[in-house]
């Protein structure tokens, strides 16, 4: 039985070659998909791991910061740091937008980190070559996928900062690399006016008579760097003592401060659960798509393969072949085709992910998931096929 299904494999190896090199570059766009998705997943989580952080502090009834814009003052974290169990805390701030590299723009998180604390949450991990930064302005580190090296010139709105130190595998949850500055450098870049709006600003600032009463000097210079300043963050990255519950102490700092505290698995909920909710959906429906097609290639080729052995069927059937042999002969093709595109896709799949524009995670529950389904795959589409072999009558042996 697995003879004749050999021989005849042999005997129509050509289409059965480049089918399964179809199939398997279809097999490959499958794995791809499903490595994306665990590549997302996997961005959320470093993004977490990254930040050094137990809890994130954002606004009220905010899904901060990185869901939502999350916007509380930079002075709070003194109030948090007081509060029994509280190791460490960092005022951060986050901004996705382009940054300059030379001539060319650079998709980036620009994240704003405390420089005064070295053990700070916020900010990078380690380090792949130079330092952290240590300057309270102009000074950057960055992540190697943005394509900077050490003593670059990262262009910010209107600054330049001096790329100090280069980390690795610090993304968004978006996959956007990230590029670390001083806080204060930050908190100006974000809400940064181009001059003309400044110059507009400070005039009807000027024209308003409540800041020039008579009697206050100096009041409408304070109220026009209060209008130039930016006393706001985008969250506070909390680090607790061990031994302490994060439970308790995020109650009472969203209790007694009027503000809303996540633990880490609140932000990976809010993270996997929510942000990238869409995204997985728009996959899963691509996968579905995709397993559908392979099935009708599969079913097509083993349809056509079987019709054109319709005599050779009806001669085994002459001479007494029983069906069941005929239709595992049939279910063997099916599935040897499946196997060849299964390694030519895993094949492809591992060569083209480093190529991906996105994070590509290959992982192994996924290669033998993969196999599992396309063994099942197979041996569905071959029922047409069988069906159809056991309708030949044997008298067409003869009559042909």
């Amino acid at each position: 039985m697995i003879s004749l299904a050999g021989r005849d494999i042999l005997h129509s190896w050509g289409k059965f070659v480049f089918t399964g090199v179809g199939l398997g570059l279809l097999i490959g766009v499958t794995f791809t998909m499903a490595g994306v998705y665990r590549g997302m997943v996997d961005d959320g989580k470093v993004l977490l791991d990254n930040s050094g952080a137990d809890m994130w502090v954002v606004q009220r009834n905010t899904l901060g910061p990185y869901a939502e814009s999350s916007s509380i003052n930079d002075d709070i974290y003194r109030m948090i740091l007081a509060i029994p169990g509280v190791d460490r805390v960092a005022n951060v701030t986050y901004l996705t937008m382009q940054v300059q590299r030379g001539n060319a723009d650079v998709r980036a998180m620009v994240v704003g980190i405390a420089s005064a604390d070295p053990s700070a949450p916020g900010r990078p991990p380690f380090l792949v070559a130079g330092r952290q930064i240590t300057r309270s302005h102009y000074e950057a580190v960055a992540d190697v996928a943005a394509g900077f090296a050490l003593g670059d010139t990262i262009i910010v709105r209107r600054s330049r900062y001096s790329v100090v130190g280069l980390t690795r595998r610090t993304v968004s949850s978006g996959g956007d690399p990230m590029v670390f500055i001083p806080l204060k450098d930050a908190q100006e870049a974000q809400f940064l006016k181009d001059n003309d709006a400044i110059v507009r600003q400070r005039r009807r600032t000027g024209e308003n008579p409540e800041f020039n009463r008579p009697g206050v000097p100096g009041l409408l210079d304070a109220v026009i760097a209060s209008q130039n300043s930016n006393p706001y963050v985008n969250a506070v990255l909390v680090r607790i003592k061990p031994g302490y519950d994060h439970e308790r102490i995020a109650n009472d700092i969203a209790r007694w401060k009027r503000l809303t505290v996540y633990t880490r698995s609140e932000m990976e909920e809010i993270l996997i659960g929510k942000l990238i909710a869409t995204s997985s959906k728009q996959i899963s429906m691509f996968l579905v798509i995709l397993a559908i097609v392979s099935a009708a290639i599969v079913a097509f080729i083993i349809y056509t393969l079987t019709m054109d052995k319709i005599r050779e069927i009806a001669v085994l059937k002459l001479i007494g072949t029983r069906n069941r042999t005929i239709a595992s002969m049939i279910l063997q093709q099916a599935i040897v085709l499946g196997l060849i595109g299964f390694v030519v896709g895993k094949i492809t799949a591992t060569f083209a992910a480093p190529l991906f524009p996105k994070f590509v995670l290959l992982v192994t529950a996924d290669t033998v998931t993969g196999l599992v389904a396309v063994i099942v795959i197979c041996a569905l589409a071959s029922v047409v096929a069988i069906r159809m072999a056991l309708k030949v009558d044997p008298a067409e042996a003869i009559g042909g």
